[in-house]
């Protein structure tokens, strides 16, 4: 089981991290919710705590994630937009330690975590 602080292996049976003293959650390996200890299945999807979770790569192509008419839109109108130029402003914050609590999290589930902290 990895520790969500610092990554670090520990065996299954931790229930604190021994190189950073993190409290250890076990998550469902098909849905990833967090698991009371001493279940067999899953509460939020009801399958077998030892399910695999599905592989899948982290960060898929583009054409896995575009929608078809979009991609089209793009490529047509490529020869007018190519070389195209724009001036773009990108803002980065990080609350403490958040890079290492959304390491292994879906874009949604950060959001989801985060948003309680944010005020827009």
């Amino acid at each position: 089981m990895h520790c969500p602080r610092c990554r670090c292996e520990n065996a299954d049976a931790s229930r604190f991290c021994t190189q950073c003293g993190a409290r250890l959650v076990r998550q469902c390996g098909s849905c990833g919710a967090d698991l009371v200890e001493g279940v067999r299945f899953c509460g939020q999807c009801g399958l077998a705590v030892d399910t695999p979770r599905p592989t899948q790569p982290r960060f898929a192509s583009p054409e896995a994630y575009t929608p078809r008419h979009l991609a089209e839109k793009i490529l047509t109108a490529r020869p007018a937009i190519e070389g195209e130029r724009k001036q773009v402003t990108v803002l980065f914050a990080d609350l403490k330690s958040s890079m290492e609590l959304m390491a292994d999290r879906d874009p949604e589930q950060t959001r989801k975590l985060l948003d309680p902290f944010s005020s827009t």
